[in-house]
C-alpha cells in the first residue's frame, strides 16, 4: 500500500522564464540535474575532503527515534567528531545523521566550490547554507520548512530517496497542531491505511536523486527523505517575492515556533497527548469532505 505518487519533472537545464512559469509560479517540484555541471563542489566534495578540512568539528547527531514531545524538534541524541562520523557513514550503515549545518560558517572558501542560481530567481539566503548528512539507515521525518523558503535541495556521494506532497494536504498527513511536521506514528514508505485512513487518497510525488542532481521545492512543501547511501545535501534557501508569503513565514516562526516551544515547556506531556488526539479528529474531517485543505 502506498500514496498515490507520480514522477517529478526532470530536466538538464532551463532557463529562468520556464523555470518562473513552469514551477516557481505553480509551486511545483523540479529536479534539475545539470545545475551543478560546472560547480567545483561536484567533483571536490568528497567525505575524505570533508574529513581533512574539517574532521575535528564537534558535531550534533539526530537519529530515527520518535521526537521526544517535550523537547524541541531535532534535539541532538548524541555528538562526536565530525571526521568520525563521515567514517562511520562510510563503513556501515546507521540511523545517525546531521541536521541543518552551517559548514560554510567553519570553513568560509567553501563556498567558492557552489554557484548560487540566480540565473533562475532572486532572494537567496545567502548567509544560511545548510548541509545534511546520513548514514544508509537514517530517514528524515515527513515536515515542511518552518520560515516557508523555497528550497534547491543538491545531493552528494550517493542515493537518497524522496516522497514530497503539497502543502494543501497537510491535515490529511496528520499534520500536528502547532507544528509543520506530521505524527510519526506512520510509515511514510508503506502507510498502513487502516489505522490512519485519511492517508488513503493522498497524492504526492516520488524522487531518486543521485550525485550531483538539484531537486527544486516550492515552499511550504512537505518532505520525507530516506538516505539510500551514506552521503550528504546541500540545501539552498530562498523567500518568495510576494509579501503575501513573507507575512506567513513570519506567523509561522512565531506560532509554529516561539509558541509551540512555550505551550511545550509548561505543559510537555499533557500538550503531547492533546495534539495527538486533536490530529485525528482534524485528519477525519477532513477526509470527510473528501478533499484537501486549500
Amino acid at each position: 500500500m502506498s500514496f498515490i505518487l507520480k514522477n517529478v519533472d526532470t530536466v538538464e537545464s532551463i532557463t529562468r522564464e520556464e523555470f518562473k512559469k513552469k514551477y516557481l509560479n505553480k509551486r511545483k517540484p523540479l529536479i534539475i540535474k545539470g545545475l551543478t555541471k560546472d560547480w567545483p563542489a561536484r567533483e571536490k566534495w568528497t567525505t575524505d575532503y570533508f574529513k581533512e578540512i574539517a574532521g575535528d568539528i564537534e558535531v550534533k547527531l539526530v537519529d530515527n527515534s520518535k521526537a521526544d514531545p517535550t523537547k524541541v524538534i531535532n534535539a541532538s541524541i548524541a555528538s562526536m567528531k565530525f571526521g568520525e562520523y563521515l567514517d562511520l557513514i562510510k563503513r556501515e550503515p546507521t540511523e545517525l545523521r546531521i541536521f541543518f549545518l552551517n559548514l560554510f560558517k567553519h570553513k568560509p572558501d567553501l563556498i567558492n566550490d557552489v554557484k548560487i542560481p540566480k540565473d533562475l530567481m532572486g532572494g537567496f539566503i545567502e548567509s544560511m547554507p545548510a548541509m545534511f548528512f546520513g548514514g544508509s539507515k537514517a530517514i528524515t521525518f515527513l515536515h515542511y520548512d518552518i520560515d516557508l523558503p523555497h528550497l534547491f535541495h543538491t545531493h552528494f556521494g550517493g542515493r537518497k530517496h524522496i516522497i514530497l506532497f503539497d502543502n494543501k494536504w497537510k491535515k490529511r498527513l496528520y499534520c500536528l497542531p502547532n507544528t509543520t511536521y506530521a505524527l510519526e506514528d506512520y510509515d511514510v514508505a508503506n502507510p498502513d491505511f487502516e489505522k490512519f485512513p485519511a492517508l488513503k487518497g493522498v497524492e504526492g510525488y516520488e524522487v531518486f536523486l543521485e550525485h550531483g542532481d538539484t531537486l527544486f521545492m516550492p515552499t511550504g512543501m512537505w518532505h520525507w527523505m530516506r538516505y539510500i547511501d551514506g552521503s550528504f545535501s546541500l540545501t539552498l534557501r530562498a523567500w518568495d517575492r510576494s509579501l503575501t508569503r513573507k507575512m506567513a513565514s513570519v506567523w509561522s516562526l512565531f506560532m509554529h515556533g516561539a509558541v509551540d516551544s512555550a505551550i511545550k515547556v509548561v505543559f510537555k506531556e499533557r500538550y503531547a497527548k492533546w495534539r495527538e488526539k486533536k490530529v485525528f479528529k482534524i485528519a477525519e474531517k477532513e477526509l470527510k469532505k473528501g478533499k484537501p485543505s486549500n
